[in-house]
């Protein structure tokens, strides 16, 4: 979700698209940062859906809400694998450099961002307690989430884990770090270990992380040569896969979950590589894909905050004025709390508050 260094330039492939491309600078992959804002959306909505719009009472002879919720439920498999596979794809230069531009730029920038913008969370979610959603409530709560169990901003913390696991083993084959890595995340997946808060995360999405890594010439040439046919193979694979998981009821056999994961990661990448053939879809999921570290660490309290104002009032309008909002509430308070957190940054930023986004200056001046 956080923004990587550009990969290696490199000539584009028939039907590609870049942007962010200038003097110095090599091309970026619009497709990679497209799919990185489509995980964004889905990201925001699923925290919506399950966090706010499922705990209003709906009073209603329908059953949206239950449509709405299983909707986020399939694209669980989606969301954070894809997020994670375009991380490692946009993760390659970055792990070739020194250990102490690595050490530095990376691992010690998400730590610090995770810490600093946990005090945040635990600040403002202390004045929302209502709000469904993990949270530290005691000094040892909080050294919890800063060590072993992360808060709900694990994938900052994940990131510098896995830049470091990935460092560490540049120098393997790929097979020697992804087979091990793969059965980290079945045997997470199948409930064989303890994973308490979003630890569980973290097990499953290193294989993820690593694939992006160790196979990106693929994964591009993937993105490169998609086809609408190949689009509808794909998605229609993700649904049969989901179907046939839910039916056999196969969510906790062992591999099950990361195979229906890879399906679906070869279905957003080729979506994302689609859609950036339509600049109108694609444009803008791009530009939002460049800029996701704002609206990943801001959202949550945001939410919290709009929770606490409009879930009562909704719970106690009628069915009549219920029906008018159930089916595009969700689409709705999702825009509205992407669009709030952009603003919020901009304002932040634009105050002198930079360092809530990055490493301080001074050390920026070091690694420059």
């Amino acid at each position: 979700m956080i923004r990587q260094l550009s990969p290696a330039p490199r000539p584009a492939p028939p039907g590609s698209t870049t942007s962010g491309a200038g003097p110095g600078r090599p091309p970026r992959a619009e497709w990679a940062d497209a799919a990185k804002g489509a995980c964004i959306i889905l990201v925001v909505s699923w925290h919506v859906i399950v966090k706010d719009y499922l705990q209003v009472d709906w009073h209603l002879g329908v059953p949206v809400p239950g449509l709405w919720g299983t909707l986020g439920e399939q694209l669980l498999p989606l969301r954070m694998p894809l997020f994670f596979t375009i991380s490692g794809v946009f993760a390659t230069n970055a792990v070739q450099r020194p250990w102490r531009v690595v050490v530095r730029s990376r691992i010690a920038r998400f730590l610090y961002l995770y810490a600093a913008w946990l005090l945040i969370h635990t600040a403002v979610l202390a004045a929302a307690p209502e709000f469904p959603t993990d949270r530290a409530t005691s000094a040892s709560g909080l050294l919890a989430q800063l060590t072993v169990t992360p808060s709900n901003l694990w994938y900052l913390y994940a990131l510098a884990l896995y830049f470091a696991f990935a460092k560490s083993l540049r120098r393997m084959r790929p097979a020697v770090v992804l087979v091990p890595a793969a059965a980290l995340s079945a045997v997470a997946a199948a409930g064989l270990l303890d994973t308490p808060g979003n630890r569980g995360g973290l097990y499953q999405n290193l294989v993820f992380f690593l694939a992006g890594l160790h196979l990106r010439p693929q994964i591009e040439r993937w993105a490169a040569t998609a086809t609408r046919r190949r689009l509808g193979l794909t998605a229609g694979a993700y649904a049969l896969a989901l179907a046939v998981m839910a039916g056999t009821g196969a969510q906790r056999w062992f591999g099950v979950w990361p195979l229906v994961s890879v399906v679906a990661v070869a279905f957003g990448v080729t979506a994302a590589a689609r859609l950036c053939r339509r600049p109108a879809l694609g444009r803008p999921l791009a530009r939002l894909g460049r800029t996701t570290l704002p609206v990943y660490v801001i959202h949550m309290p945001t939410l919290a905050l709009l929770h606490g104002l409009l879930a009562a009032p909704l719970s106690g309008l009628g069915p009549a004025g219920q029906s008018l909002v159930v089916l595009g509430y969700p689409v709705l308070l999702t825009a509205l709390v992407i669009g709030l957190s952009l603003a919020i940054h901009r304002g932040l930023t634009a105050s002198g508050a930079s360092w809530l986004f990055d490493l301080p200056r001074h050390r920026r001046a070091e690694l420059a």
